[in-house]
């Protein structure tokens, strides 16, 4: 019992004082005291939004708490690092100021400083904040860095030099540091300087071709080619297996006229394995460029037949080897090697359009052509020419509806921008419209190009084809394939088309001659040509004549579905 006597004794001797000075607080110091805690339960609530993100909400609580305590150091500077994040630069530099007034010695508060006077544009004043957070202390040189970019931003070369200096001794010898003081001296013409720079990192990390080429590139663009020709050479002595150095030793020596000394470097360059297959690909199409020679070609040769042994599953190089072969006209060749690029790397536009149109003049594998062109549509879905291309196959397959899909997103993503393209795709889509049944629309789509393009041969003819085969407004009908008969007098299709109008007008003799005149224009007549012309000599009485065509027609392209039905009963039927 004593021991707890003692204890209770020691907790009121302890506590004591605290409860007689609380007594003896005045209504003011309480009201004070409340103040300040309600103040701090204010700067939490606010940083708990900082964390989360929740700038507005942050800088709410912030405000309420600097309405109590305005001259507290942490809620203004809260307050100022908000308003820069919103780019209210003026309203940050005055609660920064603050900051800094009530607690100069935090660094944070001042580089808040650095920052708005940065954004303002002011970067003296910030280096000068910098400079004062640095002197006198290896503390805070990690921000040596930031200094010499605003002395840079001042135009302040000297103490940027300096800067970069002591960033030197602080982080050693690399190349960002040594680049932008390279760039500082060439800018006050002290090209020694500069090379100076570039040697130093080149000893600093010995076999690092870019260092080399780096400072070639200065010596060549300031007229020292030979020292260039010579750093290059001294440096391939020492490490012979650096195709860069070879890559570059190949362009000055062409740049000199030395052509020969110049092909034995880039023939070394591309028997080298490490060489980026990009660079030997951008290279091999520069030559590609250059004008036709013998020598040209066995230079190429050799480069084609490396880059192949090497590279053969890059992309870049299937793709420069194909634009050989087809600029030498080998189509077939130059289309299996695009499409041998476009298996390893299908993210080329380029060569998705090579392709593409490559096989719309070169075959009737529709199929084929709609593999590539959804390849197209999925990797460039902003490109209105591949929605143009995927709705044509579409459209030569008759899947209707889905040509319909891709011409009109063709057209939505184009906006009026191509205006060739516009035209061709709303022809297009006049054409995918009729095929899914959609008749009338089809017919508005047509009299839009018309409006645009009145001597669109290919909205004529379909337009007035299509009117046919409905048997409505078959005078503008005539009057459109009339006037392509007259236009393109020997055009098998266009004769058919009239033809056909004449025929659903009943001018069956003259439909007879139009129809002739297309068999005779076209070398291979397709089935519905022979079963058109045999429907013509029906109504003309020539009803074995018109058998003769009927037969000739079976097996034929895009026939009728009462063919069958006609040969076997020996009648018209529509």
């Amino acid at each position: 019992m004593k021991i707890l006597q003692i204890s209770i004794f020691l907790i009121i001797c302890l506590t004591a004082p605290s409860m007689l000075s609380a007594q003896k607080l005045s209504r003011k110091e309480k009201k004070q005291e409340l103040e300040q805690l309600k103040a701090n339960r204010l700067f939490i609530d606010g940083q708990r939004y900082m964390m989360l993100e929740d700038f507005d909400r942050a800088y709410f609580y912030f405000k309420k708490t600097l309405e109590l305590t305005p001259h507290e150091a942490a809620p203004n500077f809260k307050v100022a690092e908000i308003l820069l994040r919103a780019n209210q630069v003026d309203e940050a530099l005055a609660y920064g100021m603050k900051a800094v007034d009530a607690d100069p010695s935090n660094k944070y508060y001042r580089l808040v400083m650095a920052e708005v006077f940065t954004k303002q544009g002011q970067p003296g004043k910030a280096a000068e904040i910098l400079e004062d957070l640095m002197a006198n202390t290896t503390e805070n040189q990690n921000y040596i860095l930031d200094l010499a970019s605003l002395y840079l931003s001042a135009g302040d070369f000297d103490n940027a030099l300096s800067a970069l200096d002591r960033a030197e001794d602080y982080y050693g010898v690399i190349d960002q540091l040594i680049f932008q003081k390279q760039r500082i001296y060439l800018r006050r013409n002290n090209l020694k300087a500069a090379v100076e720079e570039g040697k130093k990192l080149i000893n600093s990390s010995p076999g690092n071709a870019q260092n080399v080429i780096s400072l070639v590139e200065i010596l060549f663009n300031n007229g020292r080619s030979q020292e260039a020709i010579d750093l290059i050479e001294d440096n391939l002595k020492a490490y012979p297996n650096q195709a860069e150095l070879q890559m570059a030793a190949y362009a000055l020596y062409r740049e000199r006229g030395d052509v020969a000394t110049a092909e034995d470097f880039i023939k070394t360059a591309f028997s080298n394995p490490d060489l980026d297959p990009a660079i030997k690909a951008k290279a091999f199409a520069e030559i590609l460029q250059e004008m036709k020679t013998e020598r040209r070609e066995r230079l190429l040769d050799t480069l084609e037949k490396s880059m192949l042994e090497l590279n053969s599953n890059d992309a870049d190089v299937n793709t420069v080897v194909g634009d050989r072969a087809f600029f030498a006209g080998n189509k077939e060749q130059a289309l299996a090697l695009y499409r041998t690029s476009l298996q390893i790397n299908p993210a080329n536009a380029q060569v998705l359009q090579g392709v593409i149109t490559n096989l719309f003049e070169s075959t009737q594998d529709f199929e084929t052509i709609e593999t590539y062109t959804i390849i197209a549509v999925d990797e460039f879905p902003e490109r209105p020419e591949f929605w143009f291309f995927d709705g044509t196959a579409k459209l030569a397959q008759k899947k209707g509806e889905a040509a319909v899909e891709s011409l009109e997103k063709a057209i939505e993503i184009n906006r009026g921008r191509n205006k060739q393209l516009d035209l061709l795709a709303m022809a297009s889509l006049g054409d995918a419209l009729h095929q899914a049944g959609k008749k009338e629309e089809a017919f508005k789509m047509y009299d839009k190009v018309l409006t645009e393009k009145p001597d669109d041969e290919h909205v004529l003819n379909n337009y007035a084809y299509f009117l046919s085969l409905s048997k409505q407004n078959l005078e503008k009908a005539k009057k459109m394939s009339e006037g392509l008969v007259k236009r393109f007098p020997k055009n098998a299709t266009y004769l058919d088309t009239h033809a056909w109008v004449l025929f659903q007008l009943k001018e069956y003799e003259d439909a007879r001659s139009f129809m002739e005149r297309a068999l005779a224009s076209e070398e291979n007549p397709s089935g519905i040509m022979f079963e058109h012309y045999g429907d013509i000599l029906y109504h003309l009485g020539k009803r074995n004549e018109a058998m003769t065509y009927w037969k000739k027609a079976e097996g034929g392209d895009d026939i009728s579905e009462f063919l069958n039905k006609k040969i076997r009963d020996q009648k018209y039927y529509d």
